[in-house]
């Protein structure tokens, strides 16, 4: 695929955020990206008209129920045909913050057997409680399976912001060992929450905002195509986005964050193994 040819849609609904500095990351990089309503894709748009499709993060609908339920099943309900089609033909997927929530809430991660009837983990209400705003560190632990963080060597440590009140990945307790040691094997965890230094959280606040197992901030489906993170890489794609910009030589244009947003592309145009 060429470049010019890459055509990104970034779905939002009522209570989505972030969508705009979504956009903005990959017009940057020179592909096409489009922000779109999910009732204007309904109405007048084909999900198949593009190659990646992206839930920003937010709070779609208001987070009642729980976060990214509604949006998960609106979405099965009126492009679920569409949604299958995009699935099969194994197109990039990614969901930032709330759009995490909702691929876990519509079974898309962890995907261990393609898509699941029912959510296989949940993300829920952080340890401890409350909602939080802050820079953090995470670990790529990726071995080269996830597609969008194929620029990032395994061991990198890159630092982005969280905004969140339910981060914290849980898996049904009484298969929470099974499952984890599945999620590991079948090398599906992307980044782990450290501290500067690459040293493992071990679900110590505040290294670890929310508590979340094994200190997972992301993770990816088998194929690696499709990836959810709690960590927003749009809020940290340029350099003086950092909170300690003001102190900083400026050594680059860009932030981590860019790195996720470029590996996509890379992937698409074979830039990378």
């Amino acid at each position: 695929m060429q470049q010019q040819e890459i055509k990104v849609c970034v779905l939002r609904v009522g209570g989505t955020n972030c969508d705009a500095e979504t956009q903005r990351a990959f017009l940057e990089l020179g592909v096409r990206a489009e922000v779109l309503h999910i009732n204007e894709l309904v109405k007048r748009k084909n999900l198949l008209d593009y190659s990646v499709l992206v839930f920003p993060g937010g709070f779609s609908f208001g987070d009642y129920v729980r976060s990214g339920v509604i949006f998960a099943r609106y979405l099965s309900a009126k492009v679920g045909k569409e949604m299958e089609a995009f699935i099969n033909e194994g197109r990039p997927i990614l969901g930032i913050c709330n759009g995490f929530q909702i691929l876990v809430e519509y079974g898309l991660l962890p995907g261990f057997e393609g898509v699941s009837t029912y959510p296989e983990a949940t993300l829920t209400t952080n340890e401890p409680t409350g909602f939080k705003c802050e820079w953090i560190y995470l670990k790529q632990e990726n071995k080269g399976k996830c597609a969008f963080t194929s620029k990032i060597p395994a061991g990198k440590v890159t630092r982005m912001p969280i905004a969140h009140g339910e981060g914290r990945l849980l898996f049904p307790k009484e298969k929470e060992e099974k499952l984890l040691a599945k999620l590991i094997d079948e090398d599906m965890v992307v980044f782990r929450y450290c501290t500067e230094g690459g040293e493992a959280a071990d679900g110590k606040y505040p290294t670890n905002p929310n508590g979340s197992t094994y200190d997972i901030a992301g993770i990816c489906n088998r194929e690696g195509n499709i990836f959810g993170l709690m960590p927003h890489p749009e809020r940290a794609m340029y350099w003086w986005q950092q909170p300690d910009w003001t102190r900083q030589q400026q050594m680059t244009q860009y932030g981590d964050g860019k790195l996720i947003f470029q590996s996509i592309i890379d992937k698409l145009t074979k830039k990378c193994r």
